[in-house]
């Protein structure tokens, strides 16, 4: 958990000598990444390769107080029962050669000491973007950090937004409802689509961000604003909310000077705004950090924070 780069080595290693290769993917019901999460990945890396058999295996049948001999022992039990017989057991772990023993098999280690691949999924749950290289690209969008900037209109969070994607070499999702609307008399159909499209395009743009994602806006700003020209807040909007989770906030003061734009048009109403904004985070319990100051003062800001949470 989750697979990596070493794991594909040891798989292209272990298919260059067998005609059909199974990945047998282990998993017990307290494992801190999904299995259903990482089957995917794995059958996505492998999709157009029909020699390898991704195979989701739940671990009910090991027993850790046991010498290894024994241990794998009881592993090589409970694969009897499932497939074939193995003729090679391909691994990078000490567990391998009694493994394949207790299989009547041949075992062909890979890189036990890491040198061709020096990474573990430990090391990288503990600091994935210390090891990012080792990471493929579909399992990448699972560790991004998203980071949301949000608050009234005309608080730099755009400007923001475009800067700081340029400065880590990532991804950033526009605020989408400036590209559906064109002034704010709009519908409540148009807010739902507004709704959509937000999600869709975070959906998109995690996939080939660079550790961190850059969101100017989110759901919630959507429901502020439909109960605010709409008089109410339908139902999906809330559905919405609940399918994406950022990793930080940053909820941005109104001590700068109001700029109109073509669609601003609360600048008689910033504290009012202001307000519901930073109230709306506190009754969901959401962590925010304030940003206030000038411009370069509130970059000094939200660039520390994201290195912390970077690491």
């Amino acid at each position: 958990m989750p697979i990596h780069n070493g794991h594909l080595a040891l798989i292209d290693f272990a298919c260059a000598h067998c005609d059909e290769l199974v990945v047998s993917m282990s998993f017990t019901t307290y494992d801190s990444i999904p299995p259903v999460i990482r089957f995917s990945w794995i059958k996505e890396i492998f999709l157009n390769q029909h020699r390898i058999k991704p195979v989701m295996i739940k671990d009910d049948f090991d027993d850790e107080s046991l010498p290894l001999r024994e241990r794998t022992k009881k592993w090589s039990d409970h694969i009897k029962k499932i497939f074939p017989p193995i003729d090679i057991v391909f691994s990078s772990e000490n567990y391998g050669e009694p493994f394949a023993f207790h299989l009547q098999a041949a075992h062909h280690p890979f890189d036990p000491e890491r040198k061709i691949v020096p990474v573990s999924a430990a090391l990288i749950r503990e600091n994935p973007f210390k090891y990012w290289d080792f990471i493929p690209d579909v399992v990448r969008p699972y560790f991004v950090k998203k980071i949301c900037f949000y608050g009234p209109e005309s608080t730099g969070k755009t400007v923001l937004v475009k800067k700081l994607a340029g400065m880590y070499q990532t991804e950033f999702v526009p605020e989408v409802a400036r590209e559906l609307i064109s002034s704010n008399d709009f519908t409540t159909e148009d807010i739902i689509k507004i709704g959509h499209a937000q999600l869709a395009r975070i959906e998109e743009k995690i996939k080939t961000a660079n550790k961190v994602l850059f969101c100017d806006t989110d759901v919630i700003t959507t429901q502020l604003y439909s109960r605010h020209y709409l008089g109410s807040i339908p139902e999906v909007l809330y559905e919405l909310e609940r399918k994406m989770q950022y990793d930080l906030y940053f909820l941005m003061d109104i001590d700068v000077p109001w700029v109109a734009d073509g669609m601003r048009d609360l600048g008689h109403e910033r504290q009012k705004m202001f307000v519901k904004f930073r109230q709306a985070l506190v009754m969901r319990n959401l962590p925010f950090i304030l940003v206030q100051g000038n411009y370069d003062q509130r970059q000094e800001t939200v660039i520390r924070e994201i290195n912390q949470l970077l690491g």
